[in-house]
């Protein structure tokens, strides 16, 4: 037992600390505060406290535990509401309105009981991994109970029934000690969790979102940054992302971010549901709250919680992704905390060891196969909002990340002005994934890498022809640029633009995404001929056909295929029509 020495905001010196261990959890004054041990000098334990340090007094008491920062991992996750230390945000309310500092709670509930049903028998030899028994957490998901890593054995007993986490359920003998396993684990959240092998991601992360399934694919067990400036859209789209994707798990981290925006997450949260299954979305869900005013230390702690997490789930065979909001926020609590330790600053002030953090966090993302049996393989899927000041992405948390990731969605200030949401810059946003979905898409359509080569082609084509319209005004290009910009117009407004309160726009299937552009490039190789017969774009634009291709989007997903087609007959009646009358 030690004593406080110094106190520097989040930062706590503590001294006759001898015999304690880096990262090590402790408990600072008499109401208890979690702190961590980041440094050691001799006797004196450099501490930074997961809590409001506010009326800490030198002299008061410094508690070791002997552990290090861990998660809890086990049924009754799925749905949590966490703190960034993973305490239980529900049940400290159900306490009181205010959580005080110092409160104590458990993550995963203790009184509850799990209807667990076993998978193995008696005398079967199990490993680490194994899949031992189930538990139905939720309508959408079944958790599945893993030998603990480091532990195997012949099964001596199991049991069948309703327990809690912490009563044993199963019985282990090796050489001749007996281990009881209850359905609860610990885990260090800075250790990645292992893993037998890793792949190359192959299959597309379904987010519902056009731009990114369409034309920047995320694929599953991929990284992804999503910087941009106030005011452009970070949080809905991240929103959009955890709210739609098509995995078994989605987990958001509020990392720093408005208290009002994560009730809003919150409360939007519990009355949506699943496309796929038409559950509440609730039931496939994990929050981290870690808000702009809890401790700033606290954010770095949640994003390790959180990924740990995914981690743990992951290896029972699930696809998960977790979206985090927003890693600068943690960038700059690294920063307060290197600055109150006086260490050597790199660029803008941030500690030089950002990349490396950054980078410890985002390669826990992948596509891995599980250890255990039955063979199983799991991904987990991250997606980070970066939050550069003044939206200058040369700022060193951006350029970082940026040597990190293999999918960049450039939010645009410019796009987010003219109400363009997402505001996802075509021009400057990139996916390295596009080679290993194109398999993915070729069964959704064959035509999935000509139809998106054509139309970023088209776009880019525009943003060559803006220059010329800015000098000389678009009435002085030839009638082939001009077709250029209507199209290209279409496909911004009828396409890339998606409304996330929309009830049906919100999301979008990919097979709807591809007739959607599919059906806009059509009308380009239509009206090609029409311009060679004499017929004006101005004609062309003034077509019935025009507006009906952009309410695509509020066709309902279960009648858009028959809908499209008929779009299609008309349009080529329509269009020749047309071309007919001039000739």
């Amino acid at each position: 037992m030690g004593k406080i020495w110094r106190v520097s905001g989040p930062l706590v010196i503590g001294e006759d600390m001898k015999g304690s261990q880096v990262y090590e959890i402790v408990e600072i004054g008499s109401e208890g505060l979690v702190g961590e041990i980041i440094g050691l000098e001799e006797d004196r334990a450099i501490i930074q406290a997961h809590e409001d340090t506010l009326e800490l007094k030198v002299g008061e008491t410094i508690r070791g535990t002997g552990t290090i920062l861990t998660a809890e991992l086990g049924p009754g996750i799925v749905g949590s509401i966490y703190d960034g230390l993973q305490k239980s945000l529900t049940v400290l309310m159900e306490k009181d309105s205010f959580i005080k500092r110092g409160a104590k709670v458990f993550a995963l509930p203790r009184d509850k009981k799990w209807q667990f049903s076993p998978k193995v028998k008696v005398g079967d030899a199990v490993s680490e991994g194994d899949i031992i028994g189930t538990v139905p957490e939720t309508n959408l998901l079944e958790h599945r109970i893993m030998v603990p890593v480091g532990i195997k054995g012949v099964i001596k007993e199991i049991r069948e029934g309703e327990y809690t986490v912490e009563e044993p359920v199963t019985w282990l003998e090796d050489n001749g000690e007996v281990k009881e396993l209850t359905m609860m684990r610990r885990w260090p959240v800075r250790k990645p969790r292992p893993y037998k092998q890793r792949f190359a991601p192959s299959r597309l992360l379904i987010t519902g979102m056009r731009i990114i399934d369409y034309m920047f694919p995320l694929a599953l067990g991929g990284k992804a940054a999503m910087p941009g400036g106030f005011g452009t859209g970070k949080t809905v789209a991240l929103q959009q992302l955890a709210r739609w994707a098509q995995t078994q798990l989605n987990i958001y981290v509020g990392c720093g971010e408005r208290g009002n925006e994560m009730a809003d997450v919150l409360y939007s949260f519990r009355k949506l549901k699943d496309p796929a299954t038409g559950r509440l979305l609730q039931e496939k869900e994990v929050f981290i709250a870690n808000t702009s005013n809890m401790p700033v230390v606290a954010r770095e702690a949640s994003i390790f919680v959180g990924i740990t997490l995914a981690e743990y789930f992951r290896d029972m065979g699930y696809d998960v992704l977790l979206v985090a909001d927003s890693t600068s926020r943690w960038a700059e609590a690294m920063r307060e905390i290197g600055g109150r330790l006086e260490e050597i600053p790199g660029e803008e002030g941030f500690p030089a060891y950002l990349g490396s953090r950054l980078s410890s966090f985002y390669e826990r993302s992948g596509l891995v196969e599980c250890l255990g049996s039955p063979e199983r393989r799991g991904s987990v899927t991250v997606a980070g909002a970066v939050s550069p000041p003044g939206a200058d992405f040369s700022e060193p948390v951006t350029q970082n990340t940026l040597r990190i990731i293999d999918a960049l969605y450039s939010l645009d200030v410019s796009l987010a002005n003219k109400r363009h949401f997402p505001a996802i810059n075509w021009l400057t946003s990139y996916s390295l994934y596009v080679d290993d979905v194109k398999g993915w898409w070729s069964e959704i359509s064959p035509e999935w890498d000509v139809t998106r080569a054509t139309a970023l082609k088209l776009l880019q084509q525009e943003a060559e022809l803006e220059e010329i319209v800015r000098l000389v005004g678009p009435e002085a290009l030839p009638e082939g640029d001009k077709l250029v910009l209507l199209v290209t117009r279409m496909i911004r407004e009828d396409f890339l633009m998606q409304s996330a309160y929309h009830e049906i726009d919100t999301y979008c299937m990919p097979a709807k995404a591809q007739l959607m552009l599919k059906t806009i490039i059509k009308f380009y190789e239509l009206a090609q001929p029409m311009l060679d017969s004499g017929v004006s774009v101005a004609e062309i634009r003034s077509s019935p056909i025009v507006p009906r291709i952009s309410r695509m989007k509020d066709i309902p997903n279960d009648t858009f295929e028959q809908r499209i087609k008929e779009l299609w007959s008309e349009m080529e009646a329509s269009l020749v029509a047309q071309r007919g009358g001039v000739s």
